[in-house]
């Protein structure tokens, strides 16, 4: 996630139409709209459709941006909208792709592919919020703190619905494996 200042520069200079600078935000934006599209659609095919839609609707309203420090959580409301109309538009309520989630980005060894499938069903017992929190988190690695920033929600907010997740994904899983080796890590 890149630091309000620079996200401010970038928006700036996208607003001047310069090249370089639609570049970065994608570069360190890209992913992180992904698993937020992710998180409410389910499959990865649509998620990424839904994540380059909603840059091409960012760039095109730029200008409404009004805090520019602020641009990841504007962008994350803008592909959440484009994830829930996208849902609307197939007159789908929650988040199911052939009664399970489908994240075909993430490789696994032929082994574990029981362990995935347990996985998935079990992200699927998550709200929309606390699937947001953990693929940020534990997928992309980005602290409370930026989480909280992109989500317009406070750290301990952030912290919560990250070890609500975790409760959910472990009672789910039935205790088998870790969500995280390091679950006590409070930095993160």
């Amino acid at each position: 996630m890149l630091k309000p200042d620079v996200s401010a520069e970038l928006v700036d200079r996208v607003r001047r139409g310069e090249s370089e600078a639609y570049a970065g935000l994608v570069r360190a934006y890209l992913r992180p709209a992904y698993a937020v599209a992710l998180s409410v659609v389910g499959r990865s095919a649509d998620a990424e459709d839904i994540a380059q839609d909603a840059f091409l609707k960012a760039f095109a309203v730029i200008d409404t941006c009004r805090e520019p420090a602020r641009f990841g959580a504007w962008l994350f409301q803008i592909v959440r909208n484009q994830a829930r109309n996208f849902l609307e538009s197939r007159g789908l309520r929650e988040v199911v792709a052939d009664g399970r989630w489908v994240l075909e980005s993430v490789s696994m060894p032929p082994e574990s592919a029981g362990m995935c499938a347990a996985l998935l069903s079990a992200l699927a017992d998550l709200d929309v919020k606390e699937r947001e929190v953990i693929l940020l988190h534990d997928l992309e690695r980005w602290t409370h703190a930026e989480i909280g920033q992109a989500l317009d929600i406070s750290e301990v907010y952030s912290r919560q619905h990250l070890f609500r997740a975790r409760q959910v994904l472990r009672t789910k899983l039935g205790g088998v494996g870790s969500t995280r080796k390091n679950e006590g890590n409070h930095e993160r």
